[in-house]
């Protein structure tokens, strides 16, 4: 068995095509509603004007994670080694990570600061749009919601490693 990195025989691995298209098509979905409703939405919640601004970045910028990710610029060579592109793409993909984790602190904050605004007087100062307020709340919500299945999950995994180890290394001493 070759001495490979965990990370490079997940990079290796080699998905069917169908099931590439399918994946990037949900993973542009909600990139491409943050966009459309952040635009649509511009000028309607003066009591937090930064929401729509917030899809709407939070869409392009995902948007262009993903679209990098169609390119050939993110696979590796065979030889394992990397090109200059291969290191810019890396690089761009950890910057932009990075201002989207801090995007999504500060749209929390927009968010949920004015959590339960006026949705049916558009001249009150505390009125945001029903259907701009609510899919950014939502939406943020989700992603806790994933976060959170993942860490359950994740930790079931390592439980069951643990045990499944246990019992084999128990069984080895009795052989």
């Amino acid at each position: 068995m070759e001495d490979r990195t965990l990370l490079q025989n997940i990079r290796s691995t080699k998905l069917n095509v169908p099931a590439i298209i399918i994946s990037k098509i949900f993973a542009i979905a909600l990139p491409i509603t943050q966009v459309v409703i952040g635009v649509q939405y511009l000028k309607e919640c003066p009591a937090q004007p930064y929401i729509p601004i917030y899809l709407l970045v939070s869409g392009v910028f995902s948007l262009t994670m993903v679209m990098l990710a169609c390119m050939p610029c993110t696979e590796y060579p065979e030889d394992g080694s990397r090109s200059v592109i291969n290191s810019f793409c890396t690089t761009w993909n950890s910057l932009v990570s990075l201002f989207l984790f801090c995007w999504f602190i500060t749209g929390n904050v927009w968010i949920y600061s004015i959590y339960a605004p006026n949705y049916y007087n558009p001249e009150d100062l505390h009125y945001c749009a029903k259907t701009l307020y609510l899919f950014a709340f939502w939406t943020t919500n989700l992603v806790y919601i994933l976060l959170g299945m993942l860490l359950v999950g994740g930790c079931c995994a390592l439980l069951c490693l643990c045990m499944c180890n246990k019992v084999t290394s128990t069984i080895v001493d009795e052989v």
